[in-house]
């Protein structure tokens, strides 16, 4: 039996395009075949955390950020109104003073 540590990298190297030796095929596949055998058994949720450790943290921290960002471009643009309506009123003080 395959730790899923193991697999995990042996399967991350192989999509990567990286070589494996036959050993570290042998054992993919064996982790394959564990896999297979722990979806077929309903361990779908025990294979989903083998597979994508801290996916879900990851995601929340990801959208906390999004929050965020969002938050500093909607003052940036509200600045960005704020002054555009400044130098607005700034010449048309401008044109007065010169008519």
């Amino acid at each position: 039996m395959i730790k899923d540590d193991k697999g995990r990298e042996l399967h991350d190297k192989v999509t990567r395009g990286e070589k494996l030796s036959e050993e570290e095929n042998q054992q993919l596949e064996n982790w394959y075949a564990q896999q297979d055998k722990m979806e077929a058994e309903g361990h779908q949720d025990a294979i989903q955390e083998s597979l994508f450790p801290g996916l879900q943290s990851q995601i929340e921290a990801a959208l906390a950020q999004l929050v965020k960002l969002t938050g500093r471009i909607q003052k940036v643009a509200a600045e960005n109104e704020r002054l555009r309506n400044e130098n607005a009123a700034l010449l048309q003080r401008l044109s007065q003073r010169v008519n």
